[in-house]
């Protein structure tokens, strides 16, 4: 007999996460995902109040929707957790990410190098004869784009920071 049952799809979540600003609290965050062999495709934390106490944790991951319910509900029971949110299914949402990227190249790549980025709005923030760095902020794809169009051009090296992300409108965590 055929088995009938609907197939897990996995999609990706933008987690937010609210927590106390104190020492191993990423730790346990982190913790949390390798025990149970889960994946961090992105992960940021800073303080996000003016005392310092409290710290917002972005997480994108992946996984089928169990998995990610499940991670939500682990997340929410950790004690210095305040409030944990799944920003891709709460609604409309922002996310923003930057990248530093050095492309090495001669001539007519070094050309084509500077018109693609103009196109993308990466800046310029080092140049010498052989070499530019560019900075760019936006949407994880975006990135992803330009740093495809760079390969053939002699992209040499990335650093990104990590996914930044908060909700449009009036709605917070």
């Amino acid at each position: 007999m055929p088995n009938t049952a609907p197939t897990s799809t996995f999609r990706s979540a933008t987690i937010s996460v609210l927590v106390e600003n104190e020492a191993g609290v990423l730790a346990r965050v982190i913790g949390l995902f390798s025990g149970r062999g889960y994946n961090i495709d992105s992960l940021t934390v800073a303080p996000v109040d003016a005392a310092r106490s409290r710290s917002r944790i972005t997480i994108v991951t992946s996984g089928t929707e169990m998995i990610i319910e499940q991670i939500k509900a682990q997340l929410d029971r950790l004690v210095p957790v305040h409030r944990v949110e799944d920003l891709t299914l709460e609604g409309p949402h922002l996310a923003r990410e930057m990248a530093l990227i050095k492309v090495i190249g001669e001539g007519d790549k070094r050309s084509e190098a500077l018109r693609l980025a103009d196109a993308f709005r990466a800046r310029v923030v080092d140049a010498t004869t052989q070499s530019f760095v560019f900075e760019m902020t936006g949407n994880p794809d975006k990135l992803d784009a330009f740093l495809e169009l760079m390969r053939p051009l002699g992209l040499a090296e990335v650093s990104r920071t990590g996914v930044a992300a908060i909700a449009r409108g009036t709605r917070t965590i």
